[in-house]
C-alpha cells in the first residue's frame, strides 16, 4: 500500500522525522526497510537519514501483510455499514464473539472478517480489530484493514477521539434515573467470580455517562458514553445504582422480558477519519429483541 505526502516545513528535516509526524512508528519504518517496502523522494529511493526541503514529494511503500494462519476462517456473511481502503464496520450480532479464544478458536466477528478479506482478495490479509464488544453486546464493530490504519486509530483511541454511544435497557428503580448523570464508581474483581466485576472502593476509575430516553414502570431506554473502559463497565453500574440491564442475569437483571441476554447495543460510532480527515458517523438500529420492548415504553 503506498502513501503520498507534499513536505510543507520550511526548515530541511530528516525523512524519519517527517514520517514520524505523519504517525509513521519506528516499528513500521523497520517494516519497510527490511521487509520489501520502500521510502521515495522526488521518485527516488531514499533512507530515513535523507533530508527533506520545501516541496519534495514523499511516497513510503508498505509491504503487504500476510494472513495469521492460525487465525481460522468462519465462512458467514458479515452486515457492512462502512467500508474503504482503510476501515471496515459491520454490525455484530447477538451470541458472537469479538475474537476468537483459546477454546472457542472459531465462528467470532475476526473469523468472519478474515473469510470476507480472503474472499475480496485483499492484499493486507491481517485482521486489525479496533473495538471490541462483549458476546451478547450488540452493534458497530470497527475493524483497520491494515496496520498503518490500526496504529492511527489507536492514536484517537488514547486521546479519547473515538466515540461510541450505547443503548441499554434498563429495569428495576428507574426513578431515580436523572435525565442525565455521570456515574463515577470504582470498579473490581469480585473475589466471589473468575468473571463477575463489582464496586470497589480499590478498584480502578470508571466513569460512564448516560441519558435517559425513554421510561415507564420499571423499565428505561438510557443512552450511553464510557469514558474509560473497563471490563463489564456498563453492566456493573447500573446494578450498583439499582438498575440492571435487562436479561443480564450475572448482574441482578430482569429475564422475565423476553431478552435473555444484556440489553446492551452499540448504536453510534463517530471518528475522524486519519487520511481523509472527514469525520464519520456511524448508526446502527436495535435488534428486534430490544426493539420490541423499547417501542413499548
Amino acid at each position: 500500500m503506498e502513501f503520498n505526502w507534499t513536505v510543507e516545513n520550511k526548515e530541511p528535516q530528516q525523512v524519519k522525522m517527517f514520517l514520524k509526524e505523519q504517525g509513521i512508528s519506528k516499528g513500521l519504518l523497520a517494516k519497510i526497510k527490511f521487509q520489501g517496502g520502500k521510502i521515495e523522494v522526488n521518485q527516488s529511493v531514499e533512507n530515513v537519514l535523507f533530508k527533506l526541503s520545501l516541496g519534495d514529494q514523499v511516497k513510503i511503500t508498505i509491504p503487504d501483510e500476510k494472513e495469521h494462519e492460525t487465525l481460522l476462517v468462519d465462512d458467514v456473511p458479515i452486515d457492512i455499514v462502512f467500508e474503504d481502503a482503510h476501515y471496515l464496520v459491520v454490525n455484530k450480532p447477538v451470541g458472537i464473539a469479538s475474537i476468537p479464544a483459546q477454546y472457542h478458536p472459531n465462528g467470532t466477528m475476526a473469523n468472519r472478517v478474515k473469510a470476507y478479506f480472503k474472499a475480496q482478495k485483499y492484499q493486507d490479509q491481517v485482521i486489525h480489530v479496533v473495538t471490541r464488544l462483549d458476546r451478547d453486546t450488540t452493534g458497530l464493530m470497527l475493524f483497520a484493514k491494515h496496520g498503518f490504519a490500526h496504529a492511527m486509530l489507536d492514536q484517537e483511541l488514547r486521546k479519547k477521539e473515538v466515540i461510541k454511544i450505547y443503548q441499554a435497557l434498563v429495569s428495576g428503580d428507574v426513578s431515580r434515573l436523572k435525565k442525565h448523570e455521570t456515574i463515577k464508581l470504582p470498579i473490581g474483581r469480585d473475589l466471589s467470580s473468575i468473571l463477575k466485576r463489582t464496586i470497589v472502593e480499590t478498584g480502578q476509575q470508571a466513569e460512564t455517562e448516560y441519558w435517559l430516553m425513554k421510561r415507564k414502570k420499571d423499565q428505561a431506554l438510557v443512552n450511553i458514553q464510557l469514558h474509560t473502559g473497563r471490563t463489564h463497565q456498563i453492566r456493573v453500574h447500573f446494578e450498583a445504582i439499582g438498575c440492571p440491564l435487562l436479561g443480564d442475569s450475572m448482574y441482578g437483571g430482569k429475564m422475565d422480558s423476553g431478552i435473555e441476554r444484556q440489553a446492551l447495543h452499540c448504536c453510534q460510532l463517530s471518528f475522524i477519519h486519519p487520511f481523509t480527515k472527514q469525520r464519520l458517523e456511524l448508526t446502527s438500529p436495535l435488534e428486534e429483541d430490544m426493539k420490541k420492548i423499547v417501542d413499548q415504553l
